[in-house]
């Protein structure tokens, strides 16, 4: 499809939009907050359709501004002066785009890929020596459950592949704080504790020694066909698992699951 004429699954064009620019964000994992924070950039729609989508307001499409290569360029050279990470988040859909803002202008602070993992890794590789950190999403182990909640029919496999390419990039730190490398989120589901378990057992297996974030912080939208937060049973289940299984990481606070930590986008 040629999403110079027509929208795409993301419900966008190739052009960029972006929905919202927090600057100094300090919501991500600690190493890679660093005393500035980041600079937050979310980009409209997505390249999946999670039934549950807490940023639902802008990830069905059309939310915000479109952006130029040369107004996006623009946006990173004033905003990387006062911010100690570029955080793009839901990227993929404009990876085209972005990649030959890139090819133009390289900040100067490291760039984050915040993704849900269901990415292309061809493209990817065109990216790969302007992204310092990955940090993506490993959401399902069983791509039924990828199907019925994302509408997608082969999250597994595409996510495996995607993190065989991503840790090539080893981990670089200077100090507490990550400059480059690679960082897997899983977010724990009602209900679903049983994926949450297969997950972990999969990266545990090939990832054990990587970093890990095990995040709580699932709240139900008035859309969501989830209804409920995690009971602490929930997640005290697959925290031991977790615990049991990795060398480092970080477990997201139970009280994370709120509506505070879900930026308003209007």
């Amino acid at each position: 499809m040629d999403r110079k004429k027509r929208e795409g699954f993301c419900n966008e064009l190739e052009s960029i939009r972006i929905s919202k620019v927090i600057d100094n964000f300090m919501w991500e994992e600690p190493c890679v907050t660093d005393k500035k924070g980041v600079c937050a950039i979310f980009f409209s729609g997505c390249n999946l359709k999670c039934s549950y989508c807490q940023n639902c307001q802008i990830s069905r499409g059309k939310v915000g501004s479109l952006y130029s290569e040369e107004e996006f360029i623009d946006l990173l050279k004033e905003k990387e002066k006062n911010n100690s990470y570029f955080n793009f988040i839901t990227p993929t859909h404009f990876s085209n785009s972005i990649l030959n803002a890139l090819k133009k202008y390289q900040p100067k602070i490291p760039i984050i890929w915040n993704s849900s993992g269901y990415e292309s890794v061809e493209m990817l590789k065109k990216l790969d020596n302007f992204i310092s950190i990955y940090l993506l999403d490993f959401k399902y182990a069983d791509n039924n459950l990828g199907k019925k909640l994302s509408h997608v029919s082969n999250y597994f496999e595409t996510a495996k592949d995607v993190l065989d390419f991503c840790a090539k990039k080893k981990d670089v730190f200077d100090g507490k704080y990550m400059k480059q490398g690679l960082i897997i989120r899983h977010l724990v589901l009602p209900d679903e504790i049983k994926n949450s378990l297969d997950v972990l057992e999969y990266l545990a297996q090939k990832y054990s020694d990587r970093t890990i974030s095990l995040m709580s912080q699932f709240t139900p939208t008035p859309n969501s066909p989830i209804k409920r937060k995690l009971t602490p049973l929930e997640y005290k289940i697959v925290e031991s698992k977790f615990l049991k299984s990795f060398q480092k990481g970080y477990l997201q606070d139970f009280d994370s699951a709120s509506d505070d930590f879900i930026p308003d986008f209007s």
